[in-house]
């Protein structure tokens, strides 16, 4: 939930409009997430920074004790600080595991921070739909030179990219292409990497 207020609205002013539209509204719990994300009461929301807006909303979200969030780029354009604030508010949110987090986001790190499952979306379809820890564990990046990758076998190949110099390759299983591929480089798989090649790479 992302709470939309008036220029001069205070939090206190948005408290008590969505008391009246939540049955389950925690006045209390949303003066505790006030002072615990430093936001004062009394200052209009129009002077928050951006960071301190994505808290506001977060706290308005919380406060009515949902079981689900829905965040859409809740950390973009944030400061690595006020980032590592949100996820943090996040992560403590997601250990009761009766309770969830919906994010999108762009930036990967995040997702590998806070995420236990990984949904890639592009060109509107869905590529992939998988447990990070799985794609974290299991998958390589295979790297040769150019002169070298057209001798080797593609059938274990998810994506692959050509270079003039240099070629690389997405496994599925890394430890099984190190024995397929002995003296080859094959690094573990950032998402980012997993994610660029899924949308540009080549099919075997």
């Amino acid at each position: 939930m992302r709470c939309r207020t008036n220029a001069a609205f205070t939090a206190g002013d948005v408290a008590g409009i969505l008391k009246r539209v939540f049955p389950s509204w925690d006045g209390a719990l949303f003066q505790k997430y006030l002072r615990d994300f430093s936001l004062p009461a009394k200052k209009t929301v129009r002077d928050y920074s951006r960071g301190m807006k994505m808290k506001l909303s977060i706290a308005c979200a919380l406060a009515h004790r949902p079981r689900l969030l829905i965040l859409d780029e809740a950390t973009s354009g944030l400061d690595p600080v006020v980032r590592s604030d949100i996820l943090d508010i996040l992560l403590d949110f997601i250990q009761d595991e009766s309770r969830g987090v919906l994010f999108s986001s762009h930036i990967t790190s995040d997702l590998e921070r806070i995420a236990d499952y990984i949904t890639f979306l592009h060109g509107g379809k869905v590529v992939f739909s998988r447990p990070k820890d799985e794609l974290r564990d299991r998958c390589g990046i295979v790297k040769c030179g150019a002169s070298q990758f057209g001798r080797l076998d593609r059938s274990g190949f998810v994506r692959f990219r050509r270079g003039s110099a240099e070629c690389e390759a997405l496994v599925e299983d890394r430890e099984a292409a190190r024995r397929k591929y002995p003296g080859l480089v094959i690094d573990p798989a950032p998402l980012d990497e997993i994610m660029v090649l899924y949308a540009k790479g080549e099919q075997p």
